[in-house]
C-alpha cells in the first residue's frame, strides 16, 4: 500500500501522537469533528482505542476503509459486526498488558480487603493520634471467583495461587486447560466466593452481568473487584448494595460513564477507586504502542495484521 491516510480518532499520549504524525499521513478527528462527511472517502486505516472506539455511523462515512488498529484489548466501542460485514479487519493489543492488569486486580483486592488506602488517609489526616484504625479482612486462604477466564483471568489466578486462595471461575464454557473449578451459575459462584474479580470483555453480552442478584449473592462479607469494563456492573445496584451494607466492599478501576464516578462512593473506606489505570505503566504502555505500530506497518506492507481480533 502506498502512503495511506490514517484517521486518529482521539488523543493519545504525546509520544504516540508524535510518532503517528511523523510516520503517517494523518487526520485527527478531534480537530475536525465534521471532517468525515467531507473526507471520509480518503481514510484507509483508523487508529483508535477502547475509549474512543469506531461507531457504525463513522464506519458508514468511510467507504474505502481497509483496517482498524486499536490501542488496548477492549473492543465493545468498535462496531465489530459492521466492520466484519465489510471485510475490514480489526487489531487489538493482547498479551502485552496481561501482567499489569492482573497485578492491578490483585492490588485492588488486597487494598479493598485490608483498606490500605483508607488507612493511609487515617495517618495523613492525623487520626492515628486519636486511635487505631479499625480491623479489616484477611486475604490469604479465602475463596476467589474469577468471571472471565481468558488471558487476564488466568494471570489473576496465577497470582492468587501465591496467596493460597481457593479459585473457581465462570466462563461461557469450561476451560480444558485448567484444573480450577468451573461454575456455570454466576450467582452460585458469587455465593461461594469471598472475592469476585471481573476479567470478562465488555459489550452487549456482558452488559450488567453483575446485577443486584449477583451482588446479593456475594453478600455483606464479599468484595467485588472490576478491572474489565464498567458496563459489566449495574452501577446503581452496586452503589445501593454498598450503601445498604449488603456488599462488603468494591475495588474498581472501571466505571459505566468514565471519567464520571458516582460521588456516593467517595467517602466509603471499603471502596477503592482507580482512574482506569490497569495497564498504565511505562513498560506496558510502550509495548502496547509498539504493537499498534507493528500492526499498522505490517498491514501497510503486507495487508495483514499481527494481532487480528
Amino acid at each position: 500500500m502506498s502512503r495511506p491516510t490514517v484517521l486518529q480518532v482521539g488523543r493519545f499520549p504525546p509520544r504516540f501522537n508524535e510518532r503517528l504524525q511523523r510516520d503517517y499521513q494523518l487526520i485527527r478527528l478531534w480537530e475536525q469533528q465534521d471532517m468525515l462527511a467531507e473526507r471520509g472517502a480518503e481514510i484507509d486505516i483508523v487508529v483508535t482505542s477502547a475509549r474512543y472506539g469506531c461507531s457504525a455511523e463513522q464506519l458508514a462515512q468511510m467507504p474505502n476503509l481497509k483496517a482498524i488498529c486499536s490501542f488496548g484489548v477492549g473492543y465493545d466501542s468498535i462496531a465489530v459486526a459492521e466492520a466484519k460485514a465489510r471485510g475490514i479487519p480489526i487489531s487489538t493489543t493482547p498479551e502485552v498488558l496481561n501482567a499489569c492488569v492482573a497485578d492491578t486486580a490483585m492490588g485492588l483486592l488486597i487494598d479493598t480487603a485490608r483498606q490500605f488506602a483508607a488507612a493511609d488517609q487515617h495517618v495523613r489526616q492525623g487520626k492515628w493520634l486519636k486511635g487505631q484504625y479499625p480491623l479489616t479482612r484477611k486475604v490469604s486462604g479465602k475463596k476467589l471467583g474469577i468471571v472471565g477466564f481468558g488471558r487476564i483471568g488466568k494471570e489473576i489466578a496465577k497470582r492468587a495461587a501465591g496467596f493460597d486462595l481457593q479459585i473457581r471461575y465462570h466462563n461461557r464454557r469450561p476451560d480444558p486447560s485448567t484444573d480450577y473449578g468451573y461454575e456455570a451459575d454466576l450467582k452460585a459462584l458469587a455465593s461461594w466466593a469471598d472475592f469476585l474479580v471481573l476479567a470478562c470483555p465488555g459489550g452487549a453480552s456482558t452488559h450488567h452481568l453483575i446485577d443486584a442478584d449477583v451482588l446479593a449473592a456475594l453478600g455483606a462479607e464479599g468484595i467485588l473487584v472490576n478491572i474489565s469494563r464498567g458496563s459489566v456492573v449495574d452501577e446503581q445496584a452496586l452503589v445501593a448494595a454498598l450503601q445498604a451494607g449488603t456488599l462488603g466492599g468494591a475495588g474498581l478501576d472501571v466505571f459505566e460513564d468514565e471519567p464520571r464516578v458516582p460521588e456516593a462512593l467517595f467517602g466509603m473506606p471499603n471502596v477503592v477507586l482507580l482512574p482506569h489505570v490497569g495497564s498504565a505503566t511505562e513498560e506496558t504502555r510502550l509495548a502496547m504502542e509498539n504493537l499498534v505500530f507493528d500492526n499498522l506497518d505490517t498491514f501497510i506492507e503486507r495487508g495483514e495484521l499481527i494481532t487480528p481480533l
